[in-house]
């Protein structure tokens, strides 16, 4: 708090033309209060997948030489988790790319260019050859894309754009947010539901229409993904609801729409207890229990690839399903749906 400074003989005439202002203020027309943000809810599962931006390390292994076994990958300073971009000058998106490159510059000294937590890093490595197939290897297991099935929380009809999860896609092994390249959502229906039980989450199982894009993907970000739908015609259109302000959601009773089974969406009650501090920083703004008898019966409460369900509450868009308590899957995290499209907006610029 800062210390209250002594009056000055001209903070009598800075008031008076305060007063002044505020009267010429008072006595111009209000202006009209902007019109809120409206979204159509969508809550329908779709395939998704998605192509990196570089490769990342997710894991390292000894190469059998003819003079013993090596890593030169971590031997070299990698970890897990880093984006390899480039080697010598050639740019790496995939798999193919880096054995490629490997094989051209053989047992010869490279340089190596990589990511690490957004911060350009680099190398000097040496490849060896494999004794057993003769390729020359790093020793690094590398991953350049990913797949799976999750749900598309809203529409925005005027912009065509879309925003599924509530969360990132992380890798699997490294946990950390894949640098997204290009990425599509496909059409899916959900085949099979394996039910949640206490400390073993379930999971949504979908067949997947790879030869059936739906719409491409912008933004691959910690509260959700984000694109363009080319086909909307895939999911029954509805109404646009109006985005909540974080003041406005409260705890009680509220409904999630979600798609488990075949291609139908549906209106699942359930009530949100709890509404965590404002922190730009986290994703999981407020918990959530199942309450449906219903939903209950088919999934257990909250299963992998509801992530992006659309949670409603008085009418308007709340925020989206991200994740399940292991412990007990009938409760489960959100984010605020204001906070997914701040995200969307920033990735969009």
């Amino acid at each position: 708090m800062k210390e209250e400074k002594k009056a000055r003989p001209w903070v009598a005439a800075a008031l008076a033309a305060a007063v002044l202002i505020t009267s010429l203020a008072l006595s111009q027309p209000a202006r009209a209060a902007e019109p809120a943000r409206t979204v159509i809810p969508i809550g329908r599962a779709v395939g998704i997948k998605l192509f990196s931006d570089g490769v990342m390390v997710v894991g390292f292994s000894e190469v059998a030489t003819a003079q013993g076994r090596s890593v030169p990958a971590r031997e070299c300073g990698l970890k897990e988790g880093d984006i390899i971009t480039h080697i010598n000058r050639e740019e790496v998106d995939t798999i193919e790319d880096v054995q490629s490159v490997l094989q051209e510059v053989a047992g010869q000294t490279m340089s190596i260019r990589a990511l690490r937590d957004e911060e350009p890093v680099q190398f000097t490595a040496q490849a060896v050859q494999c004794s057993s197939d003769g390729q020359y290897k790093l020793g690094a297991w590398i991953r350049d894309s990913m797949a799976g099935i999750g749900t598309i929380t809203y529409w925005d009809a005027e912009t065509g754009e879309f925003g599924a999860l509530g969360h990132g896609i992380n890798d699997v092994d490294t946990a950390r947010l894949m640098p997204l390249q290009s990425g599509s959502i496909l059409y899916s229906d959900v085949a099979d539901v394996k039910k949640g039980q206490k400390g073993e989450p379930g999971e949504l199982k979908g067949a997947f229409q790879v030869s059936r894009d739906l719409g491409t993907l912008y933004a691959n970000t910690p509260g959700g993904v984000f694109g363009t739908l080319s086909q909307a015609d895939f999911f029954e259109q509805t109404q646009p609801v109006e985005v909540a302000a974080r003041k406005e959601v409260h705890t009680g009773k509220a409904v999630i729409l979600s798609n488990v089974s075949g291609d139908t969406t549906e209106e699942y009650e359930v009530e949100i207890t709890r509404i965590f501090p404002e922190n730009e920083q986290d994703t999981r703004n407020l918990m959530l229990k199942v309450t449906d008898a219903r939903l209950l019966e088919a999934t257990g409460g909250i299963v992998q690839g509801m992530s992006g369900s659309p949670i409603l509450q008085d009418g308007k868009l709340v925020g989206a399903v991200t994740h399940v308590l292991v412990n007990d899957p009938t409760q489960g995290y959100g984010i605020l749906a204001e906070n997914m499209l701040k995200l969307a907006e920033q990735a969009a610029k």
